[in-house]
C-alpha cells in the first residue's frame, strides 16, 4: 500500500476520498487489511504530510478511525473528542486540514454504544464533563422532548442526530468549509460505526445508507 503523497493527494476526488474509506472499511469488517510498511510510512511522512481525509470521532477506545477505515501513518487526519461534538478549535483544526493541508472529506463519525451519548441522555454532571455534555443536548431534546426516560433504541437515534447536528455545526460555523463543500473542493458526511460489527454506515443527504 502506497504512502500518501502530494501528488496522490492533488489527484483525488472528494468522492475518491469517499470510496477510499469505504474500501477501506470493507477490508476491516473482512480482517483483509492492506500490507502497509509502517516504519517506512514514518520515514517516507518525515518531511511532510498529505492526508486525503479528516474523520471527527469519539474518543473511545474501540473507535480508532485509522484502524476502522484501514488506513496508515500520513493517510488521515484524525481529530477525536467524547461524543464527536464540535467546538471552535475542532473547526479551526478541520479547515486547516482541508483549506492548508488539502483533505478532501470531513466525516463525523458517531458510534454505537457510546457512553457520551447515554450521559447526555441521562443528564450526567460531572466536572468539565457538563459542558461538554451539554453540546449533545439538542441531539437529546429532538429525540426525547418530553425528558422522559429512554429506550436504548431511544439512546442510539440521539447519536445519529447528534452527529447531523455536528454536520449543520459546521456548515453554518465555518464559512471556510462550507465555501469548500459548496465549491466540490471537499465533501462533508456523517457516518454511524457499529461497535458490534465494525461496519461504517455513511449517511447520504442525513439517512444512514450502506
Amino acid at each position: 500500500m502506497r504512502t500518501q503523497t502530494k501528488e496522490i493527494q492533488e489527484n483525488l476526488t472528494p468522492k475518491d476520498a469517499h470510496r477510499i474509506l469505504v474500501e477501506g472499511n470493507k477490508r476491516f469488517v473482512q480482517n483483509n487489511m492492506a500490507n502497509r510498511d509502517l516504519k517506512e510510512q514514518v520515514i517516507a511522512t518525515s518531511s511532510g504530510q498529505f492526508p486525503f481525509a479528516v474523520i471527527l470521532s469519539c474518543i473511545d477506545s474501540r473507535v480508532p478511525a485509522e484502524l476502522v477505515f484501514d488506513q496508515g501513518i500520513g493517510d488521515i487526519f484524525s481529530v477525536r473528542i467524547a461524543g464527536n461534538i464540535v467546538n471552535e478549535d475542532i473547526l479551526g483544526s478541520m479547515e486547516f486540514a482541508c483549506k492548508i493541508a488539502g483533505s478532501k472529506i470531513v466525516v463525523v463519525m458517531g458510534h454505537t454504544r457510546c457512553g457520551a451519548v447515554n450521559g447526555a441522555c441521562n443528564h450526567v454532571e460531572m466536572g468539565n464533563l457538563t459542558p461538554l455534555l451539554d453540546k449533545i443536548q439538542p441531539a437529546v431534546k429532538q429525540v426525547n422532548p418530553s425528558g422522559e426516560k429512554m429506550e436504548p433504541e431511544a439512546v442510539e437515534q440521539v447519536t445519529i442526530e447528534n452527529v447531523r447536528n455536528a454536520i449543520e455545526e459546521i456548515r453554518e460555523k465555518s464559512p471556510v468549509l462550507a465555501e469548500m463543500e459548496e465549491n466540490n473542493e471537499i465533501e462533508i458526511v456523517g457516518a454511524l460505526y457499529s461497535v458490534e460489527t465494525g461496519q461504517v454506515e455513511f449517511m447520504t443527504e442525513n439517512v444512514l445508507a450502506n
